[in-house]
C-alpha cells in the first residue's frame, strides 16, 4: 500500500468515505492496539476480525451457544484475546489466533459494554457495565463478580438515598452507568446518573474521589485518551466535556493516598470533592449550540489531538470533529442511515463508523499531491518556460559539490537489525508477543475430477427419473417433452465443448436405425433405452441419436 505524501499544512483528520465493509449485520467495532486488525460484533452473535490492511475477513469467531446481537467487543493489550458481550447476558473470551472460545460467563443483566483490564497482556479481569445495574468487576477465571459503588450516598454517614442506578429491593433501574479503566487499570472512573465522576479503587471497591459535573445530567459515555492524559464524558445535556488527568499514570493509588492525608481536616463528601479537584480539571466543552444534537460514541483520535462524536439523530450519518482547543474543524456527512458506533484508528487519520443497516464505513483523508515534498526547490509551472541549464548541471560531479567535503563516515557500520520503538507504543509490555496480523487460511478448492463425477452422476439421475433424454419418442403415444433442468443444460454444454468421437458400436447402431422404418415397435423400446445408456457412456445426448 503506497503512503501518499502528507502536506503538513492540511489537517490530519479524515474527510471522505474511502471504502465500506459488508459482512452480515455489524453492530459494534474495535481496533487492536496497532490498528492492523478490526473486530466487529454482528447481529447473529458472531464476531468478525478484518485485516485492515487488505480489507478482507481474517477470522470469524462464532459461538453455537450464542445467537443474540453483540453489544461490545474489546481487544486485550497484546491482541491475543477478544472479549465479547452479547444481548443474552453472556461474556465470552476468545483466543484470536486459534479461533477457540476460552471462557463463557452468563451474568444477571445484559452488558452494554465490557472492557478487559488494560494493565496485563493476559488479563483475567474485565469491567462490565450492565443495562440496569451498577458496573462490576468480573473475574473471567472464576466467574466471580464485584459490584462497584455508583453513588456518594452509599459511602456517606447519612441515610442512603435511592439511586436511579442501583438494583435494590427487586426493583430494576433503567439508567445504565458508564465506566472505564484508567490507562494501566489501577482505577475505575464511573459516571453516574447524578452527573458525578467517581474515582474508585477496584481492588477494595472504595471511592477515592468525586468530581461533580456542571448541570448534573446523566453520564452516558466515559473514555480515556490513548495516552491517559485526558478523560472524555458525554452527558445527557448534549455536551461533551474533556477533563485533564492530574494524577501520575503509574502511581495513581499512592498519589490518592497522599491527597487523602492532606485533607484530613475534611470528612465525607467534602473530602472526596476536595481530592477530586486534584484528580481532574475541566479542560474543554464541545456541543452543537445550534441543533443541540445528542452524541453517539464520542472518542479521541489516536494521538489525542482530535475529538470525534457521531450525531445520535435518526436518519443521518454525521460525524463531528473538533481539535483539542475546542474548534469545530469538520463535519462528515455520510449516507441517510443512523450511526450506532464509531472508532478512530490508533495511529492513522482514519475513522470507522457503523450504520444502523450493519455496514462499516471507512473515512480517510483526501490527500492532494504535493511535489515539493520530494524536492524543496520544486516549483509547479502553469505554462512552459524556457530554461537555460548551468554549464556543470549535468556533470557526474558538479563543480559546486567538489568544493564541499563529505561529513559522512563511510566506514561506519549501519544497523539494519535494531527496530526503533514507536513513541505511540513505547509502553508495550513485551512479556507477551503482540499479535498484529493473522495468517491467511485459504479455502480448499474442489478438484476438477470431483466436479466431473458429480455432474455426471446428476445427469444419470435425471435420465432415470424421466428427463427429456428418455422421452424423445415424439407425439405417437409417448409422454410430451419437458423443459430441461439447469444441471442437464450445463452437462450438455460441457459435452458439446468436448466433442468426443463416437465409438464403432454407436455408428453401427445409427446405421441400423436409419435403415429401419420410422414407426417404432414395442420390441424396439428396450433397444432405444439401451441406446441412450450407451450414448451417455460415450458422451453424447440421446437427442442427437433419435429420429426427428
Amino acid at each position: 500500500m503506497n503512503t501518499p505524501i502528507i502536506d503538513p499544512l492540511q489537517g490530519d483528520f479524515p474527510e471522505v468515505i474511502e471504502e465500506y465493509l459488508e459482512h452480515g449485520c455489524m453492530k459494534c467495532i474495535a481496533f487492536n492496539r496497532r490498528g492492523t486488525l478490526l473486530a466487529a460484533g454482528c447481529n447473529d452473535g458472531s464476531c468478525v476480525v478484518w485485516d485492515f490492511e487488505t480489507r478482507g475477513v481474517a477470522k470469524e469467531l462464532r459461538d453455537n451457544e450464542c445467537s443474540s446481537p453483540i453489544t461490545s467487543v474489546c481487544w486485550s493489550k497484546c491482541g491475543n484475546r477478544i472479549l465479547v458481550s452479547a444481548a443474552d447476558k453472556s461474556l465470552s473470551l476468545w483466543d484470536v489466533l486459534s479461533g477457540k472460545r476460552m471462557t463463557r460467563i452468563v451474568l444477571q443483566q445484559t452488558s452494554l459494554q465490557a472492557r478487559l483490564h488494560p494493565g496485563s497482556s493476559m488479563p483475567s479481569l474485565c469491567l462490565a457495565c450492565p443495562l440496569s445495574c451498577a458496573p462490576m468487576i468480573v473475574d473471567l477465571n472464576t466467574g466471580n463478580t464485584t459490584s462497584l459503588k455508583v453513588s456518594v450516598s452509599e459511602i456517606s454517614n447519612g441515610p442512603n438515598l435511592p439511586s436511579r442506578n442501583k438494583c435494590s429491593d427487586g426493583i430494576t433501574s433503567f439508567t445504565p452507568t458508564a465506566a472505564c479503566f484508567s490507562k494501566y487499570g489501577s482505577l475505575v472512573y464511573v459516571g453516574n446518573s447524578k452527573g458525578e465522576i467517581l474515582v474508585i479503587d477496584h481492588q477494595d471497591g472504595e471511592v477515592r474521589a468525586m468530581v461533580p459535573i456542571s448541570g448534573g445530567s446523566v453520564v452516558k459515555n466515559i473514555v480515556f485518551s490513548r495516552n491517559g492524559q485526558y478523560l472524555l464524558t458525554n452527558s445527557n445535556d448534549r455536551v461533551i466535556r474533556i477533563y485533564e488527568n492530574l494524577l501520575p499514570l503509574k502511581e495513581e493509588v499512592r498519589a490518592l493516598d497522599d491527597l487523602n492525608k492532606n485533607f484530613n481536616d475534611l470528612d465525607g463528601v467534602e473530602k472526596l470533592k476536595a481530592v477530586g479537584t486534584k484528580c481532574l480539571t475541566l479542560f474543554r466543552e464541545f456541543q452543537d449550540s445550534i441543533t443541540k444534537v445528542h452524541w453517539k460514541a464520542p472518542c479521541f483520535s489516536g494521538d489525542g489531538e482530535w475529538v470525534v462524536g457521531g450525531s445520535a439523530s435518526k436518519g443521518e450519518h454525521k460525524i463531528y470533529i473538533w481539535d483539542r482547543a475546542g474548534h469545530l474543524v469538520k463535519i462528515l456527512e455520510g449516507p441517510k442511515e443512523a450511526l450506532i458506533d464509531l472508532a478512530w484508528h490508533p495511529v492513522r487519520p482514519i475513522v470507522v463508523s457503523v450504520s444502523l443497516n450493519g455496514i462499516v464505513y471507512i473515512w480517510a483523508k483526501d490527500y492532494t499531491e504535493n511535489w515539493s515534498a520530494f524536492a524543496p526547490d520544486f516549483k509547479e509551472l502553469e505554462e512552459n518556460e524556457e530554461y537555460v541549464e548551468r554549464e556543470d548541471e549535468f556533470d557526474l560531479i558538479p563543480e559546486t559539490e567538489k568544493v564541499k567535503g563529505s561529513d559522512v563516515n563511510e566506514d561506519e557500520e549501519v544497523d539494519i537489525v535494531t527496530v526503533e520503538e514507536d513513541a505511540a507504543f513505547s509502553d508495550s509490555d513485551m512479556s507477551q508477543e503482540e499479535l498484529c496480523f493473522l495468517p491467511a487460511t485459504p479455502s480448499r478448492d474442489v478438484p476438477e475430477q470431483d466436479k466431473c463425477l458429480e455432474s455426471s452422476s446428476k445427469l444419470v439421475d435425471s435420465t432415470n427419473t424421466g428427463s427429456p433424454l428418455s422421452e424423445e419418442a415424439g407425439p405417437n403415444g409417448h409422454m410430451p417433452n419437458q423443459a430441461s433442468s439447469p444441471v442437464e443444460d450445463d452437462a450438455g454444454g460441457a459435452r458439446v465443448k468436448r466433442k468426443r468421437k463416437p465409438s464403432e458400436k454407436v455408428l453401427e447402431l445409427q446405421a441400423e436405425k436409419i435403415k429401419k422404418p420410422s414407426k417404432p415397435s414395442k420390441s424396439s423400446k428396450p433397444r432405444g433405452k439401451s441406446l441412450v445408456d450407451q450414448d451417455n457412456s460415450n458422451g453424447f445426448d440421446g437427442v442427437e441419436l433419435t429420429d426427428e
